[in-house]
């Protein structure tokens, strides 16, 4: 491959190969930005990735009164699965056991598309048959939306009666950063997470935004769907196809899902541009991408494309 180069570091001339899922986001409101955001942290936690976790979830963002239902400080979750249906299992267990047990919450949609998902619906009964449902008027569309006051001992759980899913979601953009010590390379990659953060519709699911057990398709032990991605271990860089040069000592990747394949197009921009501009500093080698040949995923994010600050149409799919 032909290397390109932003801002003095090697840019690997490859692509980040993602993929279709069903993507729903929720606005978690309280009485204070403090509590809204420890359930919002709680609803997302143990999803990093969703093979082994049955959803990718995250913070999206926090919100002023101004911008909620409620009039109350929030913070809009997004969650990822493979179908709505997926999402529903997930939706009710995160918010049954995550918002509806937090102090002061309540629960909206925040996110329009074609899917509905029964919430509200479902949670009323765990009120053992004292739920009751109620219609208020969206301040922002001034549309009737039912929801479920749910007696809890706090007061009530207010919490809208379906969400819905959005068709264009994407999973698994991705940038990977190799660097000659782990120090200097996570440095590196907060950068970036920090960077491709600040463009909305996108989250990082994995701890900090960053993963550094980067896996491929298959294994060499039967029945495994994904092993470690040899090719990039910095201990197996002798080995027949490593893809390492000998300053290489440490390689991390920031895997990104947003609700568009724009919307991870402009986050990969950002973190790639972040990344580059602060690479010198902090001894990075090279920036890549992971893919599987382009044979799984439609969703095929260049790098080359990505170089110039300002994209020149619509990204992503392949």
């Amino acid at each position: 491959m032909t290397d390109l180069t932003l801002n003095g570091i090697p840019v690997i001339d490859t692509f980040a190969e993602a993929f279709d899922v069903a993507g729903t986001a929720l606005i978690i409101t309280n009485d204070t930005a403090k509590w809204a955001m420890i359930a919002a942290v709680t609803m997302t936690g143990f999803a990093t990735s969703v093979i082994g976790c049955g959803a990718e979830a995250g913070i999206d963002c926090e919100l002023s009164p101004e911008e909620t239902p409620d009039g109350r400080p929030g913070v809009r979750v997004l969650l990822f699965g493979f179908e709505p249906n997926g999402l529903k299992d997930q939706l009710l267990k995160r918010v049954g056991q995550c918002i509806l047990t937090c102090p002061g919450t309540a629960c909206y949609a925040g996110v329009d598309g074609p899917h509905k998902i029964k919430l509200g619906g479902a949670i009323r009964y765990f009120g053992d048959g004292f739920a009751v449902a109620k219609r208020l008027t969206d301040p922002v569309t001034g549309k009737a939306r039912r929801y479920w006051r749910v007696p809890v001992m706090d007061g009530e759980f207010l919490c809208e009666d379906f969400v819905r899913a959005v068709d264009g979601a994407v999973g698994g953009g991705n940038l990977l950063f190799l660097g000659r010590n782990h120090a200097e390379t996570l440095k590196v990659a907060e950068i970036a997470v920090d960077a491709a953060r600040s463009v909305a519709d996108v989250i990082l699911p994995f701890p900090g935004g960053i993963v550094r057990s980067g896996s491929k398709v298959g294994a060499r032990t039967k029945g495994m769907m994904a092993s470690t991605n040899d090719a990039y271990c910095p201990t197996l860089k002798g080995r027949a196809g490593s893809e390492l040069a000998a300053e290489v000592g440490v390689v991390l990747e920031i895997v990104i899902d947003g609700l568009t394949s724009r919307s991870v197009a402009e986050s990969m921009r950002a973190a790639l541009h972040a990344s580059t501009e602060a690479g010198a500093a902090h001894g990075l080698v090279a920036v890549t991408a992971g893919n599987y040949g382009g044979n799984l995923g439609r969703h095929h994010y260049h790098l080359k494309d990505l170089l110039s600050k300002e994209p020149a149409s619509e990204a992503g799919a392949a």
